[in-house]
């Protein structure tokens, strides 16, 4: 795997005009692209600082944002790229100390780890926040009642680690819960709010509670999954009226956009949000800047649950919070992280394949997936022809279902039709990207059915699945949320599937969507569907992770079809994500 980016021609705008000095050297290397080049310079001229060394520094932390991390290590970002020239070390980290910039809190250094400073900031205040809300008297907590209440909520589903994960959220101001797919973590949560709620209706107390995610669908998913666990909690129906059903919105619409700014939200320390408990899921998804947000948003005594799998893959801004705080508290002996481990849901061979992958075995990885299982199967394809006659069948299959119940106005059906395959790709474009296969299948689609619409339709055609690509507070549609165009008599709605009841929109309406027969694994999280087609790039592809893949392949509920070759299956099981922070350095080391 390359750290360097690869230039489409002598013309890619990644290239500097510029490439003068030790800047353009690096440039010229490919690890830093132009705009790495232009922050650099235009900082070092507003804080009248022209040592290239400590330009470099600058741009290499601007580097390190853009591709996810928090901050950059001097010292280790040189295997990076081993052939360009580097500066000595020690002179190199000695000029950073001396600049003006470090003076001015341009950039800031600590833990060995060199930070611009907005980050840095963010980085503190998440740790000083969470170690706050660790550090107030707890909450009170009839311990008599609890304990009966626990016998209560049992029911069928509950294991007894997830009645400990429970019982441990109620004497919390914060709490995170970890593990896979299938560990039964939306049953866990519905408990945790039933405790919770049964203590408050014991001291006359009501409560309110907000489901969130990331994104619409992980949020719709959230509320749904959570409500039908309530409901089938008989043992205490008074803390199930006093929940009713719980709000279920994304990050953004809980925290109030602002039309004047990106980066801040209406409710803020100032201005806190109102609920008592916080529920957000698909944590590993959330980049510092958002935790950050969230957490000065909360009122001191409202509880925080933090629910994911840090073994996804992470936020696409910079950041890896979920897992910061699983590291950073691992020997701490206040830790309000609880893991579920147990799985009671998930098929068998689909989980011995992601044991195999946590566990860096890619021997096994291969065996599980050559097994020839009815739930994992491995193709193997030689080229692109292969490729294309191996996966045509099921993506035509499934996208003709799609259009067919939107042909007969069946909105429900056809969104609900579009979790029944899925085909997951790490790129966009290229080979193995999303663009390319979205093109195909709408090729292969209108070779089998006809014209998709003819050019009056202007690629909204019947059927076509969409991808919401951006928030739009005005139309109520969120970023992660899919949607169908679906006719309805000589007319074509949009028929969006988010929090809530289906919303229908013209066409035209909508800018920021994406055909979406194929999507990124990226885009993935926080959804499943019944049969998943993970289509894995080139060895050499700088996002083929670990994470990537286990994302990709717990996204299946019943089948997941692998599409690669040996030596890609290898490099993914081989190659962990890289990010660097001083987050879990920083928990733990607070005494």
């Amino acid at each position: 795997m390359t750290e360097l980016f690869e230039p489409t021609s002598e013309h890619d705008w990644r290239l500097a005009t510029d490439r003068s000095g030790l800047l353009g050297a690096f440039n010229d290397g490919l690890m830093l692209t132009s705009g790495d080049l232009h922050v650099a310079r235009r900082v070092g001229a507003l804080g009248g600082e022209d040592d290239e060394r400590v330009l470099l520094a600058v741009a290499l932390a601007v580097r390190g944002v853009r591709r996810g991390s928090v901050c950059v290590s001097l010292d280790q970002v040189r295997a990076d790229a081993p052939e360009l020239p580097w500066p000595d070390l020690s002179s190199w980290q000695q000029a950073v100390a001396a600049s003006g910039l470090t003076d001015a809190g341009v950039v800031r250094s600590e833990f060995g780890l060199l930070y611009l400073d907005r980050y840095h900031r963010l980085e503190r205040q998440v740790c000083d926040d969470v170690m706050a809300r660790a550090d107030q008297p707890p909450p009170m907590v009839d311990e008599s009642r609890l304990a009966a209440a626990l016998e209560h909520v049992r029911g069928t589903r509950a294991s007894e680690e997830q009645l400990a994960a429970a019982a441990a959220a109620v004497r919390r101001w914060t709490t995170v819960v970890t593990g896979g797919p299938g560990t039964g973590k939306t049953t866990t949560v519905a408990r945790m709010l039933a405790l919770i709620a049964d203590q408050a209706v014991a001291r006359g107390e009501r409560i309110s509670v907000a489901l969130t995610a990331p994104t619409g669908k992980a949020a719709s998913r959230l509320q749904e999954a959570v409500s039908g666990e309530l409901a089938g909690l008989a043992g205490v129906p008074d803390a199930v009226a006093v929940l009713g059903r719980p709000l279920g919105v994304t990050l953004h619409r809980l925290l109030g956009w602002r039309p004047d700014n990106t980066t801040r939200f209406r409710h803020d320390r100032a201005n806190r949000l109102k609920y008592d408990v916080v529920v957000v899921d698909e944590s590993s998804m959330v980049e510092l800047t958002m935790m950050a947000r969230l957490l000065e948003a909360l009122k001191p005594d409202s509880r925080l649950i933090l629910v994911g799998d840090p073994q996804q893959l992470t936020s696409v801004g910079a950041g890896a919070v979920l897992g910061d705080l699983v590291r950073g508290y691992a020997t701490r002996t206040d830790s309000p992280v609880v893991g579920l481990t147990h799985n009671h849901r998930f098929k068998a061979e689909i989980e011995a394949l992601a044991a195999a992958l946590q566990a860096e075995d890619a021997d096994a990885v291969l065996d599980v997936l050559r097994s020839g299982s009815r739930e994992v199967s491995f193709v193997e394809a030689a080229s692109e022809e292969d490729l294309s006659a191996a996966l045509r069948p099921e993506l035509v299959a499934a996208a003709r279902q799609v259009r067919d119940l939107a042909e007969a106005e069946d909105a429900r059906g056809a969104l609900d039709a579009l979790d029944q395959h899925r085909l997951l790709c790490a790129h966009r474009e290229g080979p193995f990207g999303v663009r390319r296969w979205n093109s195909l299948v709408e090729r292969w689609l209108a070779e089998e059915v006809g014209e998709l619409g003819g050019p009056q339709v202007r690629g909204w055609y019947v059927g076509r699945p969409l991808l919401v690509t951006n928030n739009d507070y005005a139309l109520d549609v969120y970023n992660g949320e899919f949607g169908v165009v679906v006719r309805q008599g000589l007319r074509r709605r949009v028929f969006i599937s988010g929090s809530g009841e289906l919303r229908d929109f013209a066409p035209g309406r909508l800018d920021a969507v994406d055909t979406m027969h194929a999507m990124t694994i990226h885009k993935a999280q926080g959804s499943q569907a019944r049969r998943v087609t993970a289509l894995l790039p080139e060895e050499g592809s700088r996002l083929l992770t670990r994470e990537l893949f286990y994302t990709a392949i717990t996204r299946a509920q019943e089948h997941v079809r692998v599409v690669g070759t040996e030596a890609a299956v290898r490099a993914a099981v081989e190659r962990p994500a890289q990010r660097a922070s001083g987050l879990a350095e920083r928990i733990a080391s607070r005494g």
